[in-house]
């Protein structure tokens, strides 16, 4: 990606990786090399949005508030799911579809990753 992270940005992910790190979900540890952090308040407007505070796509973690009234454990499990898509990408999206969110084992790993972060 061609834009610069902030050093809040970069702080906010190092901080997020480090409470990921301690978890040991999966043999590899997250990379957050690529992972960048947006404010896209417009896409939580979009009705299958509005019910998150945050969501992932890949290496970005897209934010309803700005990065400064986020809390740690909302990065932490948005960067959770960065981490399950970087292990087993395919598996983790087929679960969403045919499972479902809320008892989604993934969103369970992330409840967790927030709830050590808090």
């Amino acid at each position: 990606m061609g834009l610069k992270r902030t050093s809040a940005e970069l702080a906010a992910l190092e901080q997020a990786k480090a409470t990921l790190d301690g978890l040991g979900f999966y043999p590899e540890l997250v990379n957050i090399h690529r992972v960048r952090i947006l404010h896209v308040p417009w896409l939580f407007r979009l009705p299958w949005f509005r019910r998150f505070h945050g969501y992932e796509m890949g290496p970005l973690i897209l934010l309803k508030q700005p990065l400064s009234e986020t809390s740690a454990s909302l990065l932490a499990h948005e960067l959770c799911h960065v981490w399950q898509d970087q292990d087993h990408r395919l598996r983790m999206w087929w679960s969403y579809v045919r499972g479902g969110y809320a008892d989604n084992p993934h969103e369970t790993e992330a409840r967790k990753a927030g709830a050590a972060a808090s």
